[in-house]
């Protein structure tokens, strides 16, 4: 006999529908679940649920670990158990210390596949990554997507895959050293396909950018809360996950005494404690609050990390010149300095582009800087402009490495966005691709009207829906053989390999971190080594606080250094050993 449950306490009446054979009526519990059991419906058995008396709509399960049809298909019981893994030594991997890199598995290959993924994974185990950060792969309606429409929060793309193909990928990973970060949505559903509100008070009445939030705090909302948490659980226990990075946990509004986001981190430390190995959690936030990485002991939520926007508007301002929107605070040498010594720059001080005060201090002393995520580019900082083009669209391959120096000599977890690490001249652009119609020209006008607002002319907006906004969205694996990506691949190999040989390079002690800076210059003190940059269009002798014993590495030739000082010619870096 197989058992189905599912969770629906405001429903009259719920029938398993197993296409084909005689619908089951099913026995509802006090706590709002549903069960029955039926013969032979083992692994691989397609099923649905019929809520009331509604003969004609089955759903899939909210919790479904298979959608073979796609979202609005029936569910397919799936075992856990069958899959033969091999990482059975896997120890895990933690972030301090640690490399991450970005990847959308639809983007990343031509055939934008788990398998295909496995095939590049020795080129992020040459290039020193320590752990791949996956964008969403739960299941979306359409073939491509970014991933944050997903509505099926158990169950990975088909078409990247499904389940198995997942397994395969973190499997391969864990064979050649690297730890696996998933990204998942939890503040909201995606507009099409999102039948888990048919079945219980997912949603509350409030609202975010993407939709109605999730119900955290009312009627109901332990069930919504075992639902999200499950789903995490799942991730990490289930297809052997080392981390979660949480999307946009600011539009998780929660009144309750204990935070989602508090009671996940106890689940998950639990969690990791059964398996021996760390697991961890990333919130993305833009509340710049360092209670997200407090430890509970003093009053936090116990995350392990969140993502740091702070640091990568102060490199992106400083190296483009660019200060529209929430850049204009940024740009300064004096901000990139707040940031590289404390983590934020808006920390309890004035926001231009919230008109009011934003953010608190970071304890320097207590919170170390490998809980803060930096980057030089991500999806959103790339996806988000207009045409979805690349820091390295615009800036000298001089500037860009460094850019590349100051994020990689810094207190922080640095993480990379595919094809950073060879200059990918192909955009990374926002595409979907929606089956109905309406939905199709909502998304692709509010893109243009979105853009038109900052300047824009709605003719140079790709369309989401085209699919040639995908297609120019991948990566040119090609560009590797070209002498200047690969000269610009060999840079990042260089200089990853010299954070990880230099302690000083990767301390995360805040408080250690000394910087100076002058008239287009920055020196950075980090232990025994220095980081000089030179961002003006001329050269500049620059004295040091030490005397320089040899040079490390430069960002390019022509670096002279005399004891005391090092001249350096425009747009340079060099890491000078004391």
């Amino acid at each position: 006999m197989t058992e189905f449950t599912v969770w629906a306490p405001d429903v009259a009446r719920v029938r398993l529908h197993l296409p084909g054979v005689a619908d089951h009526d099913m026995r509802a519990g006090p706590d709002g679940w549903w069960r029955v059991e039926v013969p032979d419906a083992g692994p691989g058995t397609d099923y649905a649920f019929l809520l009331d008396d509604d003969d004609d709509t089955p759903l899939p399960d909210p919790r479904s670990a298979w959608q073979p049809a796609g979202v609005h298909g029936p569910s397919r019981r799936y075992d856990h158990a069958a899959f033969d893994w091999t990482d059975q030594g896997w120890t895990g991997r933690q972030l301090p210390g640690s490399i991450l890199y970005e990847l959308h598995v639809g983007t990343f290959t031509p055939e934008g596949t788990f398998d295909a993924a496995i095939g590049r994974l020795d080129h992020l185990v040459d290039l020193g990554v320590d752990l791949i950060e996956l964008l969403p792969v739960n299941a979306f309606n359409g073939e491509h997507n970014w991933g944050y429409d997903g509505v099926c929060w158990y169950a990975p793309h088909q078409p990247y895959g499904g389940p198995d193909g997942l397994k395969r990928l973190v499997d391969a990973a864990h064979a050649k050293g690297l730890g696996v970060i998933l990204d998942v949505v939890y503040n909201h559903f995606g507009p099409s396909g999102a039948y888990a509100p048919r079945f219980a008070p997912y949603l509350s009445e409030q609202s975010n950018p993407w939709g109605r939030t999730v119900n955290l705090d009312g009627p109901h909302s332990d069930g919504v809360r075992r639902y999200i948490i499950d789903s995490a659980l799942t991730w990490l226990r289930d297809y052997h996950v080392d981390a979660l990075r949480l999307d946009a946990v600011h539009a998780m509004p929660d009144s309750r005494a204990v935070h989602v986001l508090e009671q996940m981190a106890v689940e998950v430390q639990a969690l990791a404690t059964h398996l021996g190995r760390p697991l961890s959690l990333i919130a993305e936030s833009d509340l710049n609050d360092p209670r997200l990485v407090t430890a509970r002991e003093a009053g936090g939520y116990g995350l392990h990390a969140q993502w740091n926007d702070d640091a990568h508007h102060a490199l992106h301002t400083l190296l483009t010149g660019e200060r529209q929107g929430y850049y204009g605070d940024f740009g300064s040498l004096e901000c990139l300095t707040d940031v590289l010594t404390g983590a934020f720059f808006h920390a309890g001080t004035w926001s231009s582009f919230r008109n009011r005060s934003h953010g608190r201090p970071v304890d320097r002393h207590a919170v170390p800087g490998h809980r803060f995520v930096a980057y030089l580019q991500n999806h959103d900082q790339i996806g988000n402009r207009a045409t979805g083009d690349r820091i390295s669209a615009g800036l000298s391959p001089a500037l860009l490495r460094v850019g590349a120096m100051l994020l990689m000599t810094a207190p922080f977890t640095p993480m990379l966005f595919m094809g950073e690490e060879w200059a990918a001249s192909t955009p990374w652009q926002f595409f979907t691709s929606h089956p109905e119609p309406e939905l199709a020209a909502a998304v692709a006008t509010g893109r243009r009207r979105e853009f038109a607002a900052h300047g824009w002319p709605p003719g140079d907006v790709p369309d989401p829906q085209d699919r040639q906004t995908f297609l120019r969205s991948r990566l040119d694996w090609a560009e590797l053989d070209k002498p200047e990506h690969r000269e610009m691949y060999h840079f990042y190999r260089r200089l990853i390999a010299l954070r990880k040989s230099r302690p000083d390079l990767a301390d995360p002690r805040l408080h250690r971190v000394e910087v100076r800076h002058g008239d287009e210059f920055l020196v950075v003190r980090r232990g025994g080594c220095l980081v000089v940059a030179n961002l003006a269009g001329r050269r500049q002798r620059i004295t040091l606080p030490g005397v320089a014993r040899r040079v490390l590495l430069t960002t390019g030739e022509g670096v002279t250094v005399m004891r005391d000082r090092v001249e350096l010619p425009a747009e340079t870096a060099a890491i000078v050993a004391l």
